[in-house]
């Protein structure tokens, strides 16, 4: 068979943020490798984010940050950083209309603890275990911050729509499903222009992957647009309908064995 690349998402397709990684998942991908194809970590997450348990997985290489940042072999080969100028208004604008920001970049994420704990999303606490000397307060910071993408977690009361017509000359907004356990209630700010489609892109181009050769699995709403643009399309159980519409094949979740489910499916391992 020919040389495949994989592009994998990580929340709700690798991993949870309590349990890790499936063992049966880090079984598929090892062998996925062995029998000669590449495996890229496709994630939202920015590079700061990326946690042991999935640095521990036998990636080709990473995309980042929903295509802002490549690496390889652990070289950054790509990295879109906004200006510290625009990343103090973003977080500025997000306040003004009630919502919390989370500003995340390739070395460090930001955010203030004070405003953003388990009582406004249960999983904060693991964050900032997961991120260790990677996790900055916003507060003293506001001026040198850098970054790839912002997220912003809606609570009661907050204008989310006011506050991303305010900044969408800078960014394209990406809405989570409500029901997701995990990011219902955020919206990603990427960068004009940047998707995981376009991450995978600039991917193929830097090391000659064809088209053709592109699979993708994922499940949530910044999954659509690499499930646009690859050439074969896998969804997790646990997938959004949006993104199960888009598919070739609909796996099971990671934790009855989606992964290797879907790797058998195709015959690549």
């Amino acid at each position: 068979m020919e040389r495949k690349a994989v592009f994998f998402d990580a929340d709700g397709t690798l991993c949870d943020m309590q349990k890790g990684v499936p063992e049966s998942t880090k079984e598929a991908l090892k062998k996925l490798r062995e029998n000669g194809h590449e495996a890229w970590l496709c994630t939202g997450r920015s590079r700061a984010f990326v946690s042991w348990y999935l640095e521990e997985l036998p990636f080709t290489g990473m995309v980042s940050a929903c295509g802002a940042t490549i690496e390889k072999d652990g070289k950054r080969l790509f990295n879109q950083e906004m200006t510290p100028e625009l990343a103090k208004l973003s977080a500025e604008v997000l306040r003004k209309y009630g919502l919390i920001p989370i500003m995340e970049g390739a070395d460090y994420m930001y955010y203030d603890k004070e405003e953003y704990n388990t009582e406004i999303n249960w999983y904060a606490d693991l964050i900032t275990e997961a991120l260790g000397p990677k996790w900055r307060p916003i507060k003293g910071n506001e001026d040198c911050m850098i970054i790839n993408k912002v997220s912003a977690k809606m609570v009661k009361g907050c204008d989310a729509d006011s506050a991303c017509r305010e900044l969408s000359a800078y960014y394209d907004v990406i809405r989570h499903e409500s029901k997701s356990k995990l990011s219902g209630t955020t919206i990603e700010l990427v960068p004009k222009g940047f998707n995981k489609a376009v991450g995978i892109q600039k991917t193929c181009q830097l090391f000659d992957i064809p088209w053709k050769d592109t699979i993708v699995f994922g499940d949530s709403n910044n999954d659509l647009a690499m499930f646009e643009y690859a050439a074969t399309k896998v969804a997790m159980g646990n997938g959004s309908e949006k993104v199960k519409a888009l598919a070739d094949y609909i796996t099971e979740d990671m934790f009855h064995d989606g992964i290797r489910n879907g790797l058998e499916y195709l015959k690549l391992i």
